[in-house]
């Protein structure tokens, strides 16, 4: 098996766990990696597990002058199965309802962060999004976007396919959220524009960015569901552009990528309990991967004046309390027959 058919890690998740592990790769090449930090790699007394499984919340906020700068902009969970050596990562639309919050979930880590800065947010976070998938969720971890672009631009650009062409003339401009526009009634001066044409591109930190974070988009592409598969683009063409350069163990990249992911992700998980995964992943064998969308089969889209959800765009679940979903999320993480017609059935109760 080569070692790029040992990469444990897909989409968004890459991000956070190449982090995760290049710290302790520094560490040891630097000869400071300790006794108990290599005791800890062969043993999962340290890791919070369920049923041999650990789920990581993975969320990605816009950060640095934006407005509602801890609103998070990607939630993902990512299942690891000890057993069966799979990483299953399930994204989460982010304007779905919470009953509890009185808003839409991506606003839960801003209004824990409020309450209690530094540990707030994941703990409301974890709160809200196991409730939706139906998995207890041990650890957590952030990306600041706005540090994103950072990255993006130090791995010399990214190339993407973007699967449609689509124009979005209402992106917002950071720092201009609150801009009275010398009186000018429609706001323009808040705003930009930016199109993206059909076909693989290259594009650089603020491309990127852009082009994740565009929801104003007319037809398909404005949709929080083309949005988050945009987002999965970004991320796996980054996860390529990073492993290709930290498989060469160039320690001057190796230190270099490792800055930028300091001030990229907080976390609750520790290198030595990221470790554990990864251990087990590159030497158990026969890696396996998944993907899973909640599609808009399982939501229903309430109008916009109806008083319930405070005049806001929202989803709610179609069958109301998640049941569905949760069953969804176990077949296709057991690889069981029939997870289709689950999908089927919430398009009936719609």
């Amino acid at each position: 098996m080569t070692l790029k058919t040992k990469v444990i890690i897909s989409g968004s998740v890459i991000l956070i766990f190449l982090f995760l592990l290049i710290r302790p790769y520094w560490s040891f090449v630097n000869n400071t990696l300790h006794v108990s930090i290599l005791k800890t790699l062969f043993s999962k007394d340290s890791l919070k597990t369920y049923d041999d499984q650990v789920n990581i919340l993975l969320l990605g906020i816009a950060g640095g002058k934006h407005d509602g700068p801890n609103l998070s902009d990607s939630i993902v969970v990512a299942n690891y199965n000890f057993k069966t050596n799979k990483l299953t990562t399930i994204s989460i639309p982010r304007d779905i309802w919470s009953d509890t919050l009185e808003d839409k979930i991506n606003s839960a880590y801003a209004y824990g962060e409020a309450k209690k800065p530094k540990g707030g947010g994941f703990i409301l976070s974890k709160a809200e999004v196991e409730a939706i998938v139906g998995l207890p969720i041990q650890y957590s971890a952030v990306i600041d976007f706005d540090q994103f672009k950072e990255l993006i631009d130090y791995l010399g650009g990214v190339e993407v396919e973007v699967e449609n062409s689509f124009v979005d003339k209402k992106f917002p401009i950071a720092g201009k959220e609150n801009d009275e526009c010398n009186g000018d009634k429609t706001f323009a001066c808040r705003y930009e524009t930016v199109s993206f044409k059909k076909g693989v591109t290259h594009m650089d930190g603020t491309a990127a960015l852009n082009f994740v974070r565009s929801r104003n988009a007319e037809g398909d592409e404005g949709t929080d569901f083309a949005r988050e598969k945009r987002q999965q683009k970004v991320m796996n063409a980054a996860q390529n552009k990073i492993f290709s350069l930290a498989i060469k163990m160039d320690l001057t990249t190796l230190k270099k990528l490792y800055g930028i992911m300091d001030k990229l992700v907080k976390r609750d998980i520790t290198n030595q309990q990221a470790a554990l995964i990864a251990k087990n992943a590159f030497f158990r064998g026969k890696f396996k991967q998944e993907k899973i969308s909640l599609s808009e089969n399982f939501f229903t889209n309430p109008p916009l004046y109806d008083n319930g959800y405070n005049g806001l765009w929202v989803l709610v679940p179609s069958d109301k309390d998640y049941t569905l979903i949760h069953k969804y999320i176990d077949c296709r993480i057991k690889a069981l027959p029939g997870c289709d017609k689950l999908e089927n059935e919430g398009k009936k109760d719609q």
